[in-house]
């Protein structure tokens, strides 16, 4: 037999060139999606540094100890706001277009205590009326609650003060001076809120017209101090009324859309925070978003707001009975009985 010789590899006819291809378009690396989705990006890292750089920046004191006989925890959080009489950092000039007077007695205009429930009730707002003479272990004579901070110990004592009244663990603590609280109200431009009749006040013939507008810092604070004038005959009492009322505006204006949405609005309110407010030292940025998230509903009927029972309109003294049904209720998360929100109406008229 003889071996058949290999075959020959045929070189392929080369395909004829096409004349009517288009040229291969180059893909484009970023596209109009790519280019977006990198701003949004960027834009949420500054944010959060912007965010990390105020929490490292926060005023912070020394306001929540322990101590022997500190009640025990109970269900949901509680926050301890303070509104304090200091005018320290204020100059001539913005004491008198602020018209808050000269006298520095670093008391506490405002206290308030803030429960946030665990469980679907709602947050709790109850003001502490400024002359209302509270007995303690500390004070077994009693003592004006709001001197207490005055009185050489500052937040701390009061955060026991407050602790020991109520039963209440205080896990959070804010404060706001006289210049602070004014310069946040301008820095969001104004609190919109309805006068329902002239305001004037007594101590400094500040006045306040009746409509809906919007309060800048100077009106704002005459508002949530005045307590001496027709418009407020309850003195304190209708005092840390229009106080509450405010908040709810003010956390409502900041929590909303068009504060957080604009950053015409958004970052000089952040950039006014950390000298407008002083916290606790285990204190961060997002409690202080959460308490003003639930304070935002003071001014729809999504948190209760009230104040301690007291016996009469001068709001010395402590309806006992009406406040340890308040203060238990707080507690467990339970819901306050009417009975006990309007105690102080009930017992005023």
């Amino acid at each position: 037999m003889h071996a058949r010789p290999p075959r020959q590899a045929q070189a392929r006819p080369e395909p004829p060139e096409r004349l009517d291809r288009p040229p291969r378009r180059r893909r484009r690396r970023f596209g109009p999606g790519k280019i977006l989705l990198t701003l949004v990006l960027l834009f949420v890292v500054f944010l959060a540094a912007v965010w990390i750089y105020l929490d490292v920046n926060m005023r912070r004191v020394d306001a929540i100890g322990d101590y022997p006989g500190r009640p025990a925890a109970g269900e949901g959080t509680n926050w301890l706001i303070v509104g304090s009489d200091n005018r320290n950092g204020l100059s001539e000039e913005e004491i008198k277009r602020l018209h808050v007077g000269k006298p520095n007695t670093n008391a506490t205009d405002t206290i308030l205590l803030a429960h946030l429930p665990d469980n679907g009730t709602k947050p709790t707002l109850v003001s502490f009326p400024r002359d209302l003479i509270v007995t303690t272990p500390d004070y077994p004579n009693g003592v004006q609650i709001n001197s207490v901070y005055a009185r050489g110990k500052g937040p701390k004592q009061l955060v026991k003060t407050i602790e020991q009244v109520t039963n209440l663990r205080i896990d959070h603590y804010a404060e706001i001076g006289l210049g602070g609280f004014a310069t946040m109200v301008d820095a969001i431009g104004g609190v919109e809120m309805t006068i329902p009749k002239d305001m004037v006040d007594g101590s400094n013939g500040q006045k306040l017209k009746a409509g809906t507008y919007k309060l800048n810092g100077a009106q704002a604070l005459t508002f949530v101090r005045m307590r001496k004038g027709e418009a407020t005959p309850r003195s304190d009492l209708d005092r840390v009324a229009n106080q509450r009322k405010f908040i709810g505006a003010l956390a409502g204006e900041i929590a909303s859309p068009a504060t957080l949405l604009n950053p015409f609005d958004l970052f000089p309110l952040l950039g006014e925070i950390p000298d407008a407010l002083s916290i606790d030292e285990e204190d961060h940025l997002h409690h202080l978003f959460w308490l003003a998230w639930a304070a935002r509903g003071i001014s729809d009927g999504g948190m209760v707001n009230t104040t301690v029972p007291v016996t009469g309109c001068d709001a010395k003294s402590t309806d006992e009975e009406k406040a340890k049904q308040m203060f238990d209720a707080l507690r467990n998360d339970q819901e306050l009985p009417d009975s006990v929100i309007n105690a102080t109406d009930s017992n005023c008229g």
